[in-house]
């Protein structure tokens, strides 16, 4: 007997559809590894008619006023709330996350983020007037891009939807949206609960894969594209969206070191980067998986993190006791797999090492310790429940093995001594430094990384004015 598959279905123009040449992929719940919904493998004639959509509707919604956008997304933040239940179900399914967890800790901060980006629509603000030049004054408008093509990733679909969707229409820009191919059924959802309330076209969202998500960055129509994805997706879309000088928004990996220095508290610490590293099943651009400590305690820390890691528990998004469930996808398993499978003779896991049951994509929290600067496992992203250790000696050479790889995105210090902390903050190349905490994210400040993980910001003003440009406008005030 056979489980007929729930049909998604893209959202274009204030409708849903689906692709234009009837093409569908399947959709796998990771926690049980069984298909579950069918989606949209959108094509070019489905970008087209998304970003034709979106062009159409921008005339208007870039003329609404401030106030009139500060409504809607009012509107769509209570919406969300309304309708929290129908969404934390459709993400544990995408994605086989706790559902408690993401009732708690997922729900809340997107509506509050949404909520927050309402209240930036109405701060579009420039310089204020003045003469520079005798007789002339000068004015600066901050307008919306236009059409924004952006793509979401899998591991946290609704939230980065958000992140994306409710700074581009707060600044008055209209969107086409693609989730990942392995994570739509929530953002169908989104798509049907925003477009009750925005004009058709304003809010379009495409499925399929990455031959997609290309066309959506090649497409001519577009003025920005935005995307969270790996360094490799990133790099193409900068390549591609340069072809026509696009406007280019990129959260990419990251491999946050943690800095765990003598003076702290170790118990703590153990603590709370556990939850930071295990979280999501560590795929979190900013999980805390990769901890160096001064020699002095390394061992005690070791064998305390290892004794954590074996008390975090994983499984299935009905259990509230569990802090995370399945990694992502069959292909994500044997990544993860294969950083454990490789590890150099020096290295030693402390815990986990290995997939749990054979019904879905689970994996053990795991501790890696005996690591070289040099290995593998330091040096590129898992994105897996993986932390691995390595000692220091000294300050410098904490801060030479922390700055010592390609990603800079988030990065944390674990001491008591402030001086020591603000030398640490100072000199961390990542766009954000956690003191004795790691992974807090508030709807006012911004996120984003260096290097190879990316540029732009989300979250916060900085957020928001990246959705905008910037026009000078000088006349003549001699008549």
């Amino acid at each position: 007997m056979t489980t007929e598959l729930r049909r998604l279905r893209n959202y274009i123009d204030g409708e849903f559809r689906d692709a234009a040449d009837g093409r569908t992929i399947e959709v796998v719940n990771p926690a049980t590894g069984q298909a579950y919904a069918t989606s949209p493998l959108s094509g070019q004639d489905d970008v087209d008619a998304a970003m034709a959509a979106a062009a159409a509707a921008f005339p208007a919604w870039r003329d609404t006023t401030p106030a009139e956008r500060q409504k809607v997304l009012l509107k769509i933040a209570d919406a969300f709330e309304e309708r929290a239940e129908e969404l934390i179900a459709a993400e544990s399914e995408n994605t086989g996350k706790p559902i408690e967890l993401t009732r708690t800790e997922e729900v809340p901060p997107m509506v509050d983020q949404i909520r927050f980006f309402a209240g930036a629509a109405r701060l579009l603000e420039g310089r204020s007037a003045g003469e520079y030049m005798e007789g002339m004054t000068s004015i600066v408008r901050r307008e919306p891009v236009g059409v924004c093509a952006q793509v979401a990733p899998w591991n946290y679909p609704m939230m980065m939807a958000v992140w994306k969707f409710a700074p581009a229409l707060a600044a008055g820009n209209t969107v086409v949206l693609k989730p990942s191919d392995t994570t739509p059924a929530s953002t169908v959802l989104i798509a049907e609960i925003i477009g009750a309330i925005v004009p058709k076209g304003v809010f379009n969202v495409i499925c399929g894969d990455r031959d997609t998500g290309r066309a959506m960055v090649e497409h001519k129509t577009p003025a920005m594209a935005s995307i969270t994805g790996s360094v490799r997706a990133g790099m193409q879309v900068a390549e591609s969206a340069s072809k026509d000088v696009k406007r280019v928004h990129l959260e990419l990996g990251g491999k946050a070191p943690v800095v765990v220095f003598e003076d702290a508290d170790i118990a703590k610490a153990v603590e709370d980067i556990a939850v930071a590293g295990y979280f999501n099943a560590g795929q979190d651009c900013t999980a805390a998986t990769r901890v160096l400590v001064h020699e002095s305690i390394h061992d005690d820390f070791v064998t305390a993190l290892a004794k954590a890691a074996s008390d975090t528990k994983t499984g299935q998004p009905d259990d509230a006791d569990v802090l995370f469930g399945p990694l992502n996808n069959a292909n994500q398993l044997k990544q993860v797999s294969g950083f454990i499978d490789r590890l150099p003779a020096h290295a030693k896991v402390e815990a986990g090492g290995h997939r749990v049951g054979e019904q879905g994509y689970f994996y053990a929290p795991t501790v890696v310790s005996g690591l070289k600067q040099d290995d593998e496992i330091i040096q590129n992203e898992v994105f897996g429940p993986v932390i691995t250790v390595q000692s220091f000696t000294d300050e410098a050479q904490a801060l030479e093995y922390a700055n010592g790889v390609e990603y800079a995105l988030a990065s944390s210090v674990w001491t008591k001594d402030h001086a020591r902390a603000m030398r640490m903050s100072k000199n961390l190349d990542f766009g954000c430094v956690w003191i004795n905490t790691h992974i807090p994210l508030v709807a006012e400040m911004p996120h984003g990384g260096f290097k190879k993980s990316g540029y732009g910001k989300d979250l916060s003003a900085y957020g928001f004015e990246d959705y905008t440009r910037i026009k000078h406008v000088m006349t003549s005030i001699e008549g």
